[in-house]
């Protein structure tokens, strides 16, 4: 019912129609119209109430809401099943908890906030209500956990491609799972695994979004930046997250077709990494290289003064020499 009155809402967006109207169009009283009315307030739609006129959408809602998301959605499988929370503790473990009793793959989770949101190496990744995209997705793909660390990669073209394509800023990827704006943090990505032996029960990817955050903590002020800082305005959020799922569905489709090398062309192409002075801080060793390349793993390559030093994403954290 509340979806029927929004929908006549938007129909008549920015006039008036009366609540006797959507009582009878609905066959509902005009009490059930009033407190659908107040619910869709809280949501977050600017919704006018004019005791002789009735009720006009003044503003849409920016939350991350299913049937705004779907009313965007092009991709044909990623977000066709939506679990939306205000808030949750991460919603890599939500979706962890979906992929875990058989949702489909394809199942998306989103929040307005989390709680204890966690980015690589059990680091902490800040995530206040409504000014960012905080969402995981479930795959369930045919290759073997050997390539399972690869979709951080994938994700990180997907997601690159949609923030420039509907922002302009001209984002990078730096490996192996960041995406930045002018050498400040925007987006983080964290892929989780379940697997046998030989086979993949699924891969939760989850992504963090610095959308439309115009402050941030202390600790972390210097090195991340938002969309919004980047652009100047408001990112639409809702638009921004069903472009993303339409890229990162692209190249999901094109690794299955092709294999990860084509992918891995694009992220070449869009690293910010390559090329540069990096130092690897590890659990057991730390030394200094220019970043040449990656592997068929995607393991980054480092030219050394003792030869070619081959780095995986779990080991390490990769810092620039001017940070």
């Amino acid at each position: 019912m509340r979806t029927a009155i929004l929908e006549l809402l938007k129909h008549n967006e920015g006039h008036y129609i009366s609540g006797e109207e959507l009582s009878h169009t609905l066959n509902v009283s005009r009490t059930a119209v009033w407190k659908h009315i107040r619910a869709l307030k809280q949501d977050g739609y600017e919704i006018e109430a004019h005791p002789r006129l009735g009720y006009a959408l003044r503003q849409n809602t920016d939350r991350l809401l299913p049937d705004e998301i779907k009313a965007h959605l092009t991709s044909r499988m990623l977000g066709q099943e939506i679990h939306y929370f205000p808030e949750v503790d991460s919603t890599n473990n939500e979706a962890k908890k979906l992929a875990a009793n058989g949702c489909p793959e394809g199942t998306i989770v989103v929040a307005e906030s989390q709680a204890t949101g966690r980015g690589r190496l059990a680091r902490g990744w800040f995530s206040p209500f409504g000014k960012g995209i905080w969402f995981s997705v479930v795959l369930r793909p045919p290759f073997g956990p050997m390539d399972a660390a690869k979709c951080t990669l994938m994700a990180a073209v997907g997601v690159n491609r949609a923030i420039n394509r509907v922002t302009g800023v001209g984002c990078g990827i730096k490996w192996p799972n960041d995406i930045l704006w002018n050498g400040r943090k925007v987006v983080g990505i964290l892929t989780e695994m379940s697997a046998e032996m030989d086979a993949i029960n699924y891969v939760v990817i989850g992504m963090g979004i610095n959308a439309n955050m115009k402050e941030f903590p202390s600790e972390i002020a210097a090195t991340a930046t938002s969309l919004a800082l980047a652009t100047g305005q408001t990112v639409s959020r809702v638009i921004l997250l069903a472009e993303i799922l339409a890229e990162l569905e692209n190249v999901y489709t094109l690794v299955q077709q092709a294999g990860f090398e084509s992918v891995f062309a694009a992220w070449r192409q869009e690293s910010i990494t390559l090329g540069r002075q990096v130092r690897v801080q590890g659990f057991q060793r730390n030394f200094s290289g220019l970043a040449v390349d990656i592997d068929a793993d995607g393991a980054l390559l480092i030219k050394t003064a003792q030869g070619v030093e081959r780095v995986l994403a779990g080991d390490v954290s990769i810092r620039y020499d001017n940070q």
